[in-house]
């Protein structure tokens, strides 16, 4: 297990995730703080990188600050910027039926789309309470009709101070089965979200590294975008899952608490 945290002090940019490696739910975690003081101690390019779509830059901003950790809005970036970044790109001016929270909606709107739930051109699928089987029967009714069915993200399940609860990629399945289609996913593991988080660092990949607690999206994604990986074991993947993976982290630490000097 390689733990050589002097190079990883090197680097000059880090990509963060957020559940299971800075909190879980409303619990800072051990040593998160501390991160974000040495980061900017350190003066070193940060950019907390999420798979949640269910709150805006300005909205995790105020969660951390609540949390005691102060980061300006800058510092994130969302499974929902990025599936409406890339929906811009294909359809713009386009139409959504939506199944989410907030932050998703919003990410919407300022990249020029209307919500539509009798003809859209995509039906977007984000975590969220509003879940229903009301809302399931109109997604796969609308995705049979033809619109194109987009998940923010595919983690299937998410932490939090209670354990691990239903994430976008399970309440995506079901409109998959019903409706016979695969889902688009836009967040990590996609490309797309790591090149938006380069964009943003402005820095390149091999000054880089990611920090996650999941090997499924963030260290594949990490291994992908050939940037050098950290799995913090704090989250959901757990020392002994990590073997049946045909990808492996670079650096394998308990926490975050471990970074800073």
């Amino acid at each position: 297990m390689n733990t050589n945290v002097d190079r990883i002090r090197m680097k000059q940019a880090f990509i963060i995730d957020m559940d299971g490696v800075i909190y879980h739910g409303n619990r800072l975690l051990q040593g998160a703080a501390e991160l974000v003081k040495w980061l900017e101690a350190k003066d070193k390019a940060f950019l907390f990188l999420t798979n949640s779509s269910e709150r805006s830059p300005l909205e995790l901003s105020q969660k951390l600050a609540r949390l005691g950790i102060q980061a300006a809005p800058e510092h994130f970036y969302t499974s929902a910027l990025a599936t409406a970044a890339f929906l811009s790109t294909q359809r713009p001016g386009g139409s959504t039926y939506v199944i989410g929270e907030p932050g998703l909606i919003q990410a919407l709107y300022d990249a020029g789309f209307t919500m539509n739930n009798v003809n859209p051109d995509y039906v977007v699928v984000g975590e969220g309470r509003g879940y229903s089987l009301e809302a399931l029967e109109r997604a796969v009714k609308l995705v049979l009709g033809g619109a194109r069915l987009i998940g923010t993200n595919p983690d299937l399940t998410g932490p939090t101070e209670g354990g691990l609860v239903p994430a976008c990629g399970s309440l995506v399945a079901p409109i998959e089965m019903a409706a016979g289609v695969k889902a688009y996913f836009v967040g990590k593991p996609n490309p797309l979200m790591m090149r938006h988080g380069l964009r943003r660092l402005n820095v390149r990949r091999e000054d880089t590294i990611i920090i996650g607690d999941r090997m499924d999206t963030d260290i594949v994604a990490g291994v992908e975008a050939e940037i050098e990986t950290i799995l913090v074991l704090s989250g959901v993947t757990t020392l002994k899952d990590i073997p049946a993976f045909p990808y492996q982290p670079v650096y394998i630490l308990d926490g975050v608490f471990e970074i800073p000097d």
